[in-house]
């Protein structure tokens, strides 16, 4: 175990055992830094010749990071946090300061997330396994020129390894870990033909024993039983055409974590200022957790969770001399099914049965080509979205009632878009795009109390309830369209003083529509629609591959002013406290974002990431007013990742490699009111592996751990406004070894 003294100099840490890595290098040239391609602005071309600030993940540094969800990205992308609201589902991603704080399964991310250029309309979609990639690439910053919906905060593409005509191949990886967990995942690439090559890929983890355990229910929870496919035919008759056509899927039937319990209700007046301490602080039943083991407690039920996932997704290219047409169809059909113990408590006093289905269909089309000094690009994108949920609610012991959540809402998005790039020289060019977006939505929903004994807190306290009488009596109900029409653009000026170095300026704005909340509400006026955000960011930035390509860096510096953003706070109207989503008229966030990649010798890589951020939120209500200066949630002044890696033969045909990581984040409050208890310190996280691999790159065996030093930090804290709320912590100590075969 790490000393505390250790823990509290963990850049010391990292940069002293770089420093010893490199001096026991063998004194050898130094490898050099190839310049990645990325398809951040629809067409593959250099990253230096990009000026957004994107991170692009390659399929190895995915494979040996472990990053296996979006919950890992920190770990490699500084200035993005992401935490979930339940452990393993409803994940809320940050980029920038800039991310939708809710879990409402009928409304978006602030971030884009694509999966093979389509994009994922609705919370409920956001959790999944990652397998068998070709990259994943994060851009930050209003990118709703080419990725239309609301993508204020920026786009994560992730991009899967396709199909190719180079020969029969193959990987297949197992593992065995800590919780009884086994992970195995594989593809195999076959080309039929000359024109037709397949590619298959799996993937299923089993986790036998969960990482949290139930006192009252005497056992573990959060089990896992996951499997994951994907197919796709890669079909190229001509030299102009391809076609491919790609059918994924998944099936879950695994379980959730849970929150640790804390009460906010003290024992005795002002003994619990800050509901820290569980020997003081009680809910309405004066029950407390006094355990300080964050993954014990006393909940009442299992956690089930149940996804079925499937969905195809055909992109046609076709060449046509003088530009590129391209064509994207993809449909999605998801449902899926968990229980959450809210309250944390040995009672039910809050817990809820949630089940949604979301089916959406999209089609992009984009026209692509150059003409003398132009590049330019123009399309048409169109999609529909169906989501339905259903969500029984149990609050027997402390309101004396059942409730029902639902919600129907459908969402049609229209948008036209172009953009141009004019090269005055080989140096220099100047790009501008522009998006117009139509959009409407339409909900129809609201909370039941089902008042089964006619006895119901809620019914007691809702105007025209008739209290004393058995039956259902509807809290709130909303039945309502909105229409939201937009222009979103961007203009950018690069300057290639050399092909190793780009300096760029950029102005743009990017516009997220408006919304529904689906949650539970004890007044129709939490149902009230909220307005469309706008962010426009002014940025500059500097790529350079330096040192004879064995340096590469990746900065910016970027200014927010950000209007009408959408935020999540607690007012009191009806029987309860409840949560709306609202608006909040002004914000301003403003930082850095540094990235360098350094290999001083061969075989020695040091990798680094910094960001910086600072943010401000202006004035609003929550009944009462909140004056300026709160800062926005999940936003933390500064985050680091870095990593040493090093390989080296060692003996006959092997090759062995260590690598050793770190994650930093600074303290972070977990919600717009900045309530100083539900907050996420500062923290330190250690990752290392450890390989040994035959020098044809066939066989490795490896030695992992995740969060090496067991730390334990906040990822979510929230409090339910009637005396208990829940924390939530990220996963503990995970390791294990795994054997990968590669063949061709």
């Amino acid at each position: 175990m790490l000393s505390r003294r250790t823990r509290a100099f963990g850049p010391q840490f990292l940069l002293a055992s770089s420093f010893v890595l490199a001096l026991a290098a063998p004194a050898l040239a130094a490898d050099t830094i190839e310049t990645v391609q990325v398809t951040a602005e629809k067409t593959s071309e250099s990253i230096l010749k990009v000026g957004i600030n994107v991170t692009s993940i390659d399929s190895e540094d995915l494979r040996i990071g472990r990053i296996d969800t979006a919950t890992d990205l920190p770990t490699m992308v500084p200035n993005v946090d992401v935490k979930s609201n339940i452990p393993g589902a409803q994940q809320i991603i940050t980029i920038r300061g800039v991310g939708l704080d809710d879990f409402s399964s009928t409304n978006n991310s602030s971030v884009g997330v694509y999966i093979d250029d389509v994009f994922l309309t609705s919370f409920a979609e956001m959790d999944f396994n990652f397998f068998d990639l070709d990259r994943i690439e994060v851009l930050k910053g209003p990118q709703g020129t080419l990725y239309g919906r609301n993508s204020t905060a920026g786009a994560i593409n992730v991009i899967s390894a396709k199909p190719n005509f180079d020969g029969t191949s193959g990987l297949i990886a197992a593992g065995y870990g800590n919780f009884q967990t086994f992970d195995a995942n594989g593809y195999v690439n076959v080309p039929v033909s000359d024109t037709l090559a397949l590619r298959f890929s799996a993937r299923t983890i089993q986790q036998g024993e969960g990482y949290w355990f139930s006192r009252t229910q005497h056992r573990d929870l959060g089990r896992q039983d996951i499997l994951l496919g994907r197919a796709q035919a890669l079909w190229n008759p001509t030299s102009t055409l391809s076609v491919l056509l790609k059918l994924e899927g998944e099936r879950s039937r695994s379980e959730l974590g849970v929150g640790k319990f804390f009460g906010t209700i003290p024992l005795t007046p002002a003994s619990c200022p800050d509901f820290s301490d569980p020997s003081h602080c009680v809910n309405a039943h004066l029950y407390t957790d006094t355990t300080k083991n964050p993954f014990r407690g006393d909940w009442n039920h299992k956690a089930p969770n149940r996804v079925d996932r499937w969905g195809t997704t055909l992109k046609i290219d076709d060449d046509l001399g003088w530009a590129t047409l391209t064509s994207v169809t993809g449909y999605i059909d998801f449902k899926r099914g968990f229980y959450i113990d809210a309250d944390a408590a040995p009672t039910t006093d809050a817990e809820f049965d949630q089940n949604d289905k979301v089916r959406q269909f999209s089609e992009e089309l984009r026209l692509a080509g150059t003409s003398g000094a132009w590049d330019w690009l123009t399309g048409a994108y169109y999609s529909f979205d169906h989501v339905q949920t259903h969500t029984p609610g149990f609050l027997n012991d402390l309101f004396g009632t059942e409730v029902l959540i639902e919600a129907d809402q459908k969402t049609t998005s229209a948008a036209l878009f172009g953009q141009a790039k004019y090269h005055f020289n080989n140096q220099v060019a100047l790009t501008g795009g522009l998006r117009y977006t139509n959009e409407r939505r339409s909900y129809v929903g609201g909370t039941t109390d089902e008042n089964p004994t006619g006895f119901s807190f809620l019914c007691f306290f809702t105007p025209g309830c008739p209290f004393g009488t058995p039956g259902p009596f509807a809290l709130s109900h909303e039945n309502a369209s909105i229409h939201d029409t937009n222009w979103s653009w961007r203009t950018a000026l690069n300057w290639n003083p050399d092909e190793d170095t780009l300096l760029y300026l950029s102005i743009s704005r990017g516009t997220k529509s408006g919304g529904f909340f689906n949650g539970i509400t004890t007044n129709s006026f939490a149902l009230a629609p909220y307005k469309p955000e706008e962010l426009t960011d002014y940025e500059a930035g500097i790529k350079a591959n330096l040192a004879h390509h064995t340096l590469l860096v990746d900065s910016s510096v970027f200014y927010y002013d950000y209007t009408d953003l959408q935020a999540q706070t607690f007012t009191s109207v009806g029987a309860v406290s409840l949560i709306k989503l609202g608006n909040i008229h002004r914000a301003t966030i403003y930082g850095l974002d540094l990235d360098a990649t350094w290999v001083p010798v061969d075989g020695l890589m040091l990798r680094a990431g910094l960001g910086l951020l600072h943010t401000r939120l202006g004035a609003f209500s929550v009944g009462v007013p909140v004056p300026a200066g709160n800062k926005l949630p999940d936003a933390p002044n500064v985050s680091f990742n870095g990593s040493v890696s090093y390989e080296h033969p060692v003996f006959g045909d092997y090759v062995g490699a260590v690598q050793f990581s770190a994650e930093y984040g600074g303290k972070v409050f977990k919600e717009a009111l900045n309530t100083p208890y539900l907050v996420g310190g500062a923290y330190w996280v250690y990752n290392a592996r450890a390989s040994l691999t035959t020098s044809d790159g066939n066989w490795e065996l490896a030695l992992w751990a995740k969060n090496l030093f067991d730390e334990r930090h906040v990822v979510q804290a929230t409090d339910d406004g009637v005396g208990m709320g829940y924390r939530i912590f990220n996963a503990p100590r995970t390791f294990g070894v795994e054997l990968t075969h590669k063949f061709d």
